[in-house]
């Protein structure tokens, strides 16, 4: 009998001791550890309590500055920045289908589809429409050009409790691109009968051009009421085309240096 009474009392001292040292954990980004009770979780901060201190004495720490808890369970709550959390533009429209202002007088037609991926980030498809515009010279370029960029939008310097983008689409941005291009058009040849004669000859033939541009293009983006947007931009990078140089519609490309260059205004709606 007395041995039971020993083993039980045993096993309740060590329970107790148990139940007085159990904790939970704060893990912050720094790397730092608090050994705590968490006494509440709100939408912005995680209150709590310190073994040192009365258990009346509340301490506070803001869910941005916080990697995980675990709990002295040994399950754990992780926390996403509010800036970056995805329910925040759940009843916003993500999806965009623009077209190049101006485009048309240029001798083309360019439409674009946005689509964001989330906070910050969203890919752009570029599909441009050769010989549907105006043509003044005669040229009738017929062919098309498509571009595809992933945009990463600017976030802010710093960050203020509750903060996140106006619109997830809205926002100065950067965006990597790869395009490509095909037109053929009427060309005019001229022939001199003699290199110091001034009469010569001209012949009009169909030239193909075939092209690849690697750019990085910069601009801003306004949204207004979750409906209309628009979009301002400007490229430069390499480019390809035999050397030759040559507007291509969608971009220019410099004769005999690899360089291009890409600008235009966007309009358009969101769904």
């Amino acid at each position: 009998m007395k041995t039971l009474k020993f083993l039980f009392l045993t096993g309740f001292i060590i329970a107790l001791a148990a139940g007085v040292t159990a904790q939970d954990m704060i893990i912050k980004k720094d790397a730092d550890t608090l050994k705590c009770k968490v006494r509440e979780i709100g939408s912005e901060e995680i209150k709590y309590t310190l073994p040192d201190y009365s258990s009346d004495l509340l301490f506070a720490i803001t869910k941005e500055k916080i990697s995980k808890v675990i709990f002295e369970n040994g399950k754990e709550m992780t926390f996403q920045n509010e800036m970056d959390n995805p329910m925040n533009y759940t009843d916003q429209n993500k999806n965009a289908i623009k077209i190049d202002f101006l485009s048309p007088l240029t001798g083309n037609t360019t439409f674009a589809y946005e689509r964001s991926l989330k906070p910050g980030q969203s890919i752009e498809a570029t599909l441009g429409i050769i010989g549907l515009g105006f043509d003044p010279n005669d040229y009738d370029p017929r062919g098309s050009f498509v571009k595809f960029g992933m945009k990463f939008i600017k976030s802010p310097d710093f960050y203020l409790r509750g903060m996140r983008y106006a619109h997830i689409l809205k926002g100065s941005y950067v965006k990597p691109e790869i395009g490509f291009g095909f037109f053929s058009k009427d060309t005019e040849t001229y022939t001199y009968s003699d290199p110091w004669d001034s009469y010569y000859s001209y012949s009009t033939e169909r030239k193909d051009y075939f092209s690849m541009v690697v750019q990085v293009v910069v601009g801003k983006q306004w949204v207004v009421n979750d409906v209309f947007l628009i979009d301002f931009y400007g490229g430069v990078g390499y480019g390809f085309d035999g050397g030759e140089g040559e507007y291509h519609y969608g971009y220019a490309i410099t004769p005999d240096i690899p360089l291009s260059f890409s600008a235009g205004l966007k309009i358009g709606g969101l769904f």
